[in-house]
């Protein structure tokens, strides 16, 4: 069969709607229709075009090539290969395709040889409609070969290049092996590819088109908005007790993930967790592979694991009933956060993305960059990605408009974020601001030397410490100038004077210093404006007193809309679909999501034809599970 050309795919593209796709999405996967832009990029796909896509996690991106596949090859047109970076995210993806009744396999280091040549016998014969794979498989002289032989038999349908921002170097999450992909388009040329990302800026859309030549493809953009998720950043302040706090009053028993930096950190906050009566567990990349597989099987397996990691966790995660997503630490830049936090509430019911950050923070990211071997081009971009997410941070208005301006997507105010739910106080710290920079320059004066943030707010305070008494700076014009501002505030000052970059932290004490533009605050001609610390507020300790709890507006997600009948036959439903999934040995999830069981108790259908118009219900799935779900639903 000749593979259609990029005319032929064209001409295809502006016919009318190819009516078969609708089918299989229904057919298969049991949804009535598509969502967004999935139509128009499944019927783009499935006519032979180039597509890029750009769609947040858990909007659906995994349908825009496994509808196109499927459709494909009932024409006789063979197998879609699926460029995958993870095991875990092959595992689940092929589980949940074999759970729909659709011949999927994956190829990867967890076979065996006989089972991996049984794998590869059926991708020659045909039989296989999607085949996933990592890149440094693919490219190996002994794939391409068979791919090769696909190809002249005219029995390859397309490439599904997944998680796509991993070509760039811009980008958060770059990984080497992708960069050889660009072979796909040389020796394949006739073969219909989609490259799909949850985040990309402009500059790692740039590189990705180059990189995967791609100038061809037609250019996708989902809305980024993911309404669900409830986004809440608080200043640091104890912050594993604010974590604890957070867990406790929003998420008892919920499924979540908690990143941190460092591997130290995340064994720490574990630990810590597990003693207050939290099921947490570590992730990182310097635990044993079996650790890290057995933790992140329980995470998926179970319900209300909460995983500790560093961002070696993640990525392809399919776990759709994750409640929160929170960061002990600051991430690199926007893009990092939003992939991050999207992992929050797949399934589309309520999910809160809660970040606690500081100084600390702001420092040390500013120095990962500084000290980097990078160039400085790219160091400069870097800087500016980490300036967007400081914004984010220390901003005032709601927060999603600023998340989704920073990808080009204007909105209006959510009203489902903390500065939404709850405005925020803030101060003139333009005073505080010049005191903070003459502190810095008192000390350059009164013998050179440089220090830290923790000495120079001690001196602003009027402390008389051991250190302050020791270098006599008790005695400079600066000292206790600050008295009437709290701690925390000045805190806050130095983190937002280092975020404007007006002071530099340097070496391993990290030492203050002025940056040139410090002179324009110093001057007054640049207004500085801060928002009060949301736990200074808790205690009472802000300027207008005490206005809320340390828990902010943001208050618990409701619950699934069920009445006290329907609750029961959910938990019933829920019993049952657990002991499906340890006999399949998959995730609960891959056998129907909680949205799909919730309609179910909610609807109690009586026959197999109302059972069959649930969302999430396909043909296969009726077949297999339609007479227990009745049988639990009836009691």
């Amino acid at each position: 069969m000749d593979t259609p050309t990029k005319p032929q795919a064209a001409a295809a593209a502006s016919a009318p709607p190819d009516p078969r796709p609708l089918q299989m999405l229904q057919q298969v996967f049991g949804y009535a229709a598509f969502r967004g832009a999935q139509q128009e990029i499944v019927d783009h796909v499935t006519a032979g075009g180039d597509a890029l896509v750009l769609m947040p996690t858990g909007g659906g991106k995994s349908l825009c090539y496994q509808v196109p596949a499927i459709v494909r090859h009932r024409a006789g047109q063979g197998v879609a290969i699926v460029v995958s970076p993870l095991i875990a995210l092959m595992h689940d993806q092929v589980g949940a395709l074999h759970e729909a009744g659709v011949a999927a396999a994956y190829l990867n280091s967890s076979l065996e040889g006989d089972e991996a040549r049984r794998i590869e016998r059926e991708l020659m014969s045909g039989q296989l409609v999607l085949l996933y794979a990592a890149p440094e498989r693919i490219l190996t002289p002994r794939f391409l070969a068979m791919l090769q032989s696909l190809h002249e038999r005219g029995l390859l349908s397309l490439f599904a290049i997944d998680e796509a921002h991993c070509v760039s170097q811009w980008g958060h999450d770059f990984r080497e092996e992708y960069l050889g992909l660009s072979a796909l388009h040389e020796q394949f040329p006739g073969v219909p590819r989609v490259a799909l990302t949850a985040t990309a800026d402009s500059h790692t859309r740039a590189d990705i088109v180059e990189r995967l030549q791609l100038q061809e493809a037609r250019l996708f953009v989902a809305s980024f908005d993911r309404p669900n998720i409830r986004y809440t950043i608080v200043e640091k302040d104890e912050p594993k007790k604010q974590l604890l706090r957070f867990i406790r009053d929003e998420h008892e028993g919920d499924a979540g993930v908690v990143y941190c930096q460092s591997r130290r950190r995340v064994e720490e906050t574990a630990g810590w967790l597990q003693t207050e009566g939290i099921n947490a567990l570590p992730y990182h990349a310097g635990l044993d592979a079996e650790v890290r597989r057995r933790h992140q099987d329980r995470f998926l397996r179970e319900d209300g694991i909460v995983v500790v990691a560093t961002i070696a966790f993640g990525m392809g995660i399919d776990k759709p009933d994750v409640r929160f997503v929170a960061h002990l630490d600051l991430p690199k830049n926007i893009e990092a956060y939003y992939q991050e936090t999207g992992r929050a509430g797949r399934d589309g019911l309520p999910a809160n993305a809660w970040m606690a950050y500081g100084l600390a923070d702001v420092v040390n990211q500013r120095r990962m960059i500084d000290e980097s071997e990078a160039g400085e081009d790219f160091k400069r971009l870097q800087r500016s990605k980490l300036d967007a997410l400081l914004a984010l941070c220390e901003a005032i208005d709601c927060r999603r408009v600023r998340l989704l301006g920073y990808f080009g997507q204007p909105s209006t105010p959510c009203g489902n974020c903390d500065n939404c739910l709850e405005t925020p106080e803030t101060w003139d710290a333009t005073e505080a601001a010049r005191k903070a920079l003459s502190g810095i320059y008192r000390f350059r004066q009164a013998g050179g030397q440089r220090y830290g943030a923790g000495h120079l707010i001690d001196v602003l305070r009027g402390k008389t410490t051991e250190k302050v008494t020791q270098h006599g700076h008790q005695g400079l014009s600066t000292f206790g100038v600050g008295a009437d501002v709290s701690e925390a505030q000045w805190r806050l000052v130095l983190r937002q004077l280092i975020a404007l970059g007006h002071v530099e932290a340097e070496g391993e004490y990290n030492t203050l210093a002025l940056a040139e533009s410090a002179r324009e605050v110093l001057r007054g001609e640049v207004p500085v404006r801060l928002r009060v610390p949301t736990e200074t507020k808790a205690r009472g300790k802000g300027p207008r007193g005490d206005r809320s709890s340390s828990r902010g507006a943001a208050g618990k997600p409701p619950p699934l809309p069920l009445d006290e009948a329907a609750t029961e036959r959910f938990a019933a439903l829920k019993a049952w679909r657990a002991e499906v999934a340890r006999e399949h040995n998959l995730p609960a999830y891959v056998v129907f999501h909680d949205a799909t069981l919730a309609e179910m108790a909610r609807a109690q259908p009586a026959s197999l034809d109302a059972l069959a118009g649930i969302s999430g219900v396909g043909a296969k799935k009726l077949e297999a599970y339609g007479a227990e779900i009745l049988r639990v639903l009836g009691g």
